[in-house]
């Protein structure tokens, strides 16, 4: 499965919990967050102006790397 900007954040961190660290990585403490549970990736860095793009390009590369 490939991390996209519709990817639901819980889902994505409990399938790969290396991810983490690129949330964190971004000042992101979605892990933490009541709104993971319901929110998307690309919702959650759009609400933290974060790149969405250069975030999931981020995550897509951690998961390929193992």
């Amino acid at each position: 499965m490939a991390i996209t900007r519709d990817t639901n954040i819980i889902e994505a961190v409990q399938k790969y919990p290396q991810i983490i660290e690129i949330f964190q990585d971004y000042g992101l403490g979605c892990v933490g967050c009541m709104a993971s549970h319901f929110e998307t990736i690309g919702e959650g860095a759009g609400a933290h102006g974060i790149d969405v793009d250069a975030l999931i390009a981020d995550l897509n590369d951690c998961i390929s790397e193992g």
